[in-house]
């Protein structure tokens, strides 16, 4: 799986959580949280639809390094590859 697959995969799941999201005003190194008004039963959820969807365990102690749309890819392409 490629960067762009797995980026559209993280935003997919982001819009399915937030349906108000415009897909295109995500910025890559800005704070998800704050571009997403996710609270923190959402971003856990955002969490296991990622874990599902690409079956890709996401240890609790990595919750706080998947801070940016940018790192949450770069994440996720180093645990599918």
């Amino acid at each position: 799986m490629n960067e762009q697959e797995i980026r559209d995969v993280v935003v997919s799941e982001l819009t399915a959580i937030a349906p108000e999201l415009d897909p295109a005003s995500l910025k890559g190194a800005v704070l998800l949280r704050n571009q997403v008004d996710l609270d923190s039963f959402d971003w856990l959820n955002f969490l296991v639809a990622l874990h599902k969807r690409l079956n890709v365990d996401i240890p609790e102690q990595d919750y706080r390094k998947l801070d940016t749309l940018d790192t949450v890819v770069a994440y996720l392409k180093a645990k599918v590859a």
